[in-house]
């Protein structure tokens, strides 16, 4: 039950909060700043990926932008569904693209299930953003977002920058790249985990409200999500 006050205490509270909520702000702002900053990595392989109009390299996935967001997935080459939480953020992805591209960004999703197990899915949604395969490809092993029998096998995996147990062979994460003025594909910046969340505008409306995201007491916070068509 929350404290009852009057309309002074109230504004008092909120103006306390508001100061808070300013300086959380500045100080996003300037980790956002750097960031931004970050040093570039150039991407060495060459990645190959499988679209709706035929075979993808990483650099084809900016289209006429010099930055790329990739969202990775979480949709192995052996599922029939694609991760449910996965898809509880992808449900806020349509239509971001196009204003994605007024700021020079391209944006796409990538998985390593087959682009015909892709498309259906997305078809099942409604779903419009770009989604490609990278069956065959090292990709998502490379970024810490897929892994192999034999890492599997080890108990441990390499995710979030730090060795963890990890049984899942797809784990979910986010990989940025810029295209230099020399031609050249680089990578710019990647998180994992929580580090997602800034993508998953829900969980931005559940933060203001009193229950917030209502998670405390689950077997894990998500456990409370499905598919949009499962609730």
């Amino acid at each position: 039950m929350h404290e009852i006050v009057t309309s002074e205490a109230w504004l008092k509270a909120r103006l306390e909060l508001l100061e808070a909520e300013k300086a959380f702000t500045r100080e996003r702002e300037a980790l956002t700043r750097r960031r931004m900053a970050m040093p570039w990595e150039k991407v060495e392989k060459d990645y190959r990926f499988e679209g709706p109009a035929g075979p993808l390299s990483l650099a084809d996935l900016f289209g006429d932008h010099s930055q790329l967001i990739v969202y990775h997935f979480m949709f192995g080459a052996d599922w029939e569904e694609g991760c449910k939480s996965c898809s509880f953020w992808a449900d806020n992805f349509d239509h971001i693209p196009v204003h994605l591209a007024h700021r020079d960004v391209a944006f796409t999703a990538v998985s390593r299930a087959p682009l015909a197990k892709l498309e259906a899915y997305r078809d099942r949604f409604g779903w419009s953003f770009p989604w490609v395969s990278s069956a065959g490809s090292d990709f998502n092993l490379d970024f810490q977002a897929g892994f192999t029998p034999e890492q599997l096998a080890e108990g441990t995996v390499y995710y979030n920058y730090t060795m963890r147990p990890n049984k899942a062979s797809e784990l979910v994460g986010i990989s940025v790249f810029a295209k230099g003025e020399d031609g050249a594909v680089y990578h710019t910046y990647s998180c994992y985990g929580r580090g997602v969340e800034m993508l998953n505008g829900a969980y931005h409306f559940l933060d203001l409200v009193p229950k917030g995201r209502d998670e405390e007491g689950l077997q894990f916070p998500q456990a409370w999500v499905r598919r949009r068509d499962q609730y």
